[in-house]
């Protein structure tokens, strides 16, 4: 099952490069749910086994309150030490975000989620054999409308070019509407989301980034969540991000931070932290944000692709389902981006949720997976893995 896919919603599989020096840091705990060690080891495992410049998590459980860890570097320059309170980009965590707002509008009459692309953006979507009048907005949220992703454009886009043009999202739909048709089924696109932002402002008179800041940035009081727009820096303290590539044959690791993240738009491009990002899903999937009608639509799944959410892996309408060792499911999404900011959010039903951030791109399936694997560790109990933590 390659679950590694589930990282790479916006980023490009490279190479891998150099391991950083180690850094110092502590996981602390509520004394009720031990030291957690099976985490401090996933999260070295990351830095130190794959070579991942940094790694953060923050775990919030209702018997055991609010704990934060983080291992390696948030500059491997400065050996400034990664922390769970550095701002990062959440790459396609963004869609859950996108995808609520929709949904908020359906429950206010404003939309039908069985209204058509064309009957909101006329003439849009309405070239290369693509026809917008078969695209409903439900299929845009459920990555069923069968459109390519735009990102699949730029593949082999230069680097540089890419991390400093601005994008707009009417660019970025023509550049999809050009790309050979996808198998038919379900099919990850980030053009998806982008059509769903300006479905957003067509109905409002106003930008996706507007009503999302104003319906949930600003509501829940995430006071580090933010739309950059064209700006290519991160505001305030925040983790740097890294990629590989080849000079001359030689892998080397690049400095993506500085990144102009247009080409995610309304499907890539917020600003947050894992705080931020854990009160965010519990808001929605507690029933905050959306009437129990809306929440139920947006957590209808359809199976996913294998070869992207592994064989188990569903669909909802912004929202990913994925089993766990321990039994069940969580509920979140994932979220890549080309410059190296990498992360994943995550909800059980018993209300424990994780969210781990990494800055560096891994480009083995072993450290993708490996991050699924910390992800796993965070949210099973001690005492159902084994018992080999349990008490301590």
């Amino acid at each position: 099952m390659k679950k590694h896919a589930l990282l790479a919603t916006l980023a490009l599989g490279l190479v891998v490069g150099a391991t950083p020096p180690a850094a110092a840091s502590a996981i602390s705990a509520h004394p009720r749910c031990g030291n957690h060690q099976a985490l401090r080891g996933a999260l070295d495992g990351l830095t130190g086994e794959h070579r991942l410049a940094g790694a953060v998590v923050e775990v919030v459980d209702p018997a055991c309150g609010t704990w934060a860890g983080a291992r390696g570097l948030a500059d491997v320059r400065t050996g400034r030490p990664a922390s769970a309170g550095d701002r990062f980009r959440i790459g396609s965590v963004t869609k859950t975000f996108t995808a609520t707002v929709v949904l908020q509008l359906a429950a206010e009459g404003s939309l039908s989620l069985d209204s058509t692309v064309e009957d909101h953006l006329p003439g849009l979507v309405q070239s290369g054999g693509y026809d917008g009048r078969a695209i409903t907005v439900r299929q845009l949220l459920q990555q069923t409308g069968g459109l390519p992703d735009h990102s699949d454009a730029f593949a082999d886009a230069d680097v540089d070019w890419l991390r400093h043009h601005r994008f707009e999202p009417r660019e970025l739909v023509e550049a999809a509407l050009r790309l050979p048709h996808p198998a038919p089924g379900w099919h990850y696109s980030t053009t998806n989301f982008v059509l769903a932002g300006l479905v957003v402002e067509q109905v409002t008179g106003r930008s996706v980034e507007d009503e999302v800041t104003r319906r949930i940035i600003d509501a829940l009081r995430l006071r580090d969540t933010y739309w950059p727009g064209m700006a290519e820096d991160i505001r305030g303290r925040h983790s740097r991000s890294y990629f590989t590539a080849e000079r001359e044959g030689v892998p080397v690791r690049v400095d993506g931070t500085r990144w102009n993240t247009s080409a995610g738009g309304a499907g890539g491009a917020l600003i947050s932290t894992p705080s931020d990002v854990n009160r965010f899903l519990a808001a929605l999937l507690g029933g905050r944000l959306l009437p129990a009608a809306q929440l139920a639509e947006m957590r209808t799944t359809v199976p996913g692709d294998p070869e992207r959410l592994g064989s188990e892996g569903r669909y909802g309408l912004g929202l990913i389902t994925e089993p766990l060792s321990c039994g069940g499911v969580w509920t979140g999404h994932t979220g890549s981006t080309r410059a190296g900011h990498h992360t994943v959010t995550a909800m059980t039903p018993d209300g424990r949720q994780a969210t781990i951030a990494i800055n560096e791109s891994p480009t083995t399936e072993a450290a993708a997976n490996a991050v699924l694997a910390a992800l796993d560790t965070a949210l099973c109990p001690p005492r159902t893995r084994g018992g080999s933590e349990a008490g301590r």
